[in-house]
């Protein structure tokens, strides 16, 4: 297959380009800077976003795309100008494949648009399926529907639309290197309460789900890349601690956080318990479904 990746340097995108490489798929990168994209014969970097950039004349027979383009949400704090980067980056990259296809005389068979479960709203006590609704109006549950509204678009073109609502994803890159840290320095502990639920996935299978979507026709609309076991907050610390040999036992009380981050503390002291029905019900088979497992597999691959 010929698959597009729109935010194919990311910690995502870089790991499904390998994915995709090692099983003799050929990719195209849509990118800001296509100098810094190694290309072979497989994989090409494409310029777009760019005055007078004109990417869909460099496409030909696309089967998939898969756009993973977006400002990053993690940061010191969500300023006026930072949440105004997390939504204008989304929906600029997300229009601007919606009239790549517009423009492509052969429209692609899929695009998987990269989604979140903020999409859904803060809960401790809720189960969240890909069919659940949601009246969430919190800043990250608002961004997440306009972008899945823009994404939707390409429907109208006959083409499979999947919105893969991204959990909390693991790896050596991400978010993970910085909670593994107070671990490190012999300093972690349970994050305010505790109660809130983390729903994670390896990057491994969040990967691995992307592909599987592009694969399968039956799934479109939303899909949740997230591990079929989330956890308590305070769970996945002392997960942390075990994996890490190191000590679980300074707690980060709510308020130091909110002073600290403001409105973006509420990503660490709430959260979601979202579960793959999806997925699971098409099939999909999980290699990293266990946190424990996961954080050692993480851990080990650092260490060689």
């Amino acid at each position: 297959m010929h698959i597009v990746i729109a935010g194919g340097s990311g910690f995502v995108g870089e790991r499904l380009q390998k994915l995709l490489i090692e099983q003799n798929h050929r990719v195209t990168i849509l990118t800001r800077n296509p100098e810094k994209i190694t290309q072979f014969e497989q994989v090409h970097a494409v310029n777009w976003l760019q005055k007078d950039s004109r990417p869909e004349e460099k496409l030909q027979e696309v089967d998939a795309i898969v756009n993973l383009a977006g400002e990053s949400i993690n940061g010191i704090r969500w300023t006026k100008e930072k949440k105004k980067k997390i939504l204008d980056s989304r929906m600029a990259s997300t229009k601007e494949i919606i009239r790549i296809i517009d423009q492509l005389q052969s429209k692609p068979k899929v695009l998987v648009n990269a989604s979140a479960i903020g999409y859904y709203g803060m809960s401790e006590m809720k189960t969240f399926g890909e069919e659940v609704g949601t009246e969430a109006d919190d800043f990250l549950a608002a961004v997440v529907r306009k972008w899945e509204e823009e994404a939707n678009k390409a429907q109208d073109y006959g083409v499979r639309t999947v919105f893969a609502r991204l959990g909390l994803v693991l790896g050596q890159k991400g978010a993970l290197p910085m909670m593994l840290l107070p671990y490190s320095l012999r300093i972690g502990g349970t994050i305010g309460s505790g109660k809130q639920w983390v729903s994670w996935v390896h990057v491994e299978d969040a990967v691995q789900m992307i592909f599987f979507a592009i694969q399968n026709q039956q799934i479109k609309g939303p899909l949740n890349v997230t591990a079929p076991n989330p956890v308590r907050m305070k769970e996945f610390g002392k997960t942390i601690s075990s994996v890490k040999h190191s000590p679980h036992w300074l707690p980060v009380p709510s308020w130091i956080l909110k002073l600290g981050l403001g409105e973006m503390s509420n990503m660490l002291l709430k959260g979601q318990c979202v579960f793959p029905e999806k997925t699971i019900n098409h099939g999909f088979i999980f290699k990293y479904s266990e946190l424990n497992n996961t954080l050692l597999e993480i851990l080990n691959s650092q260490r060689n």
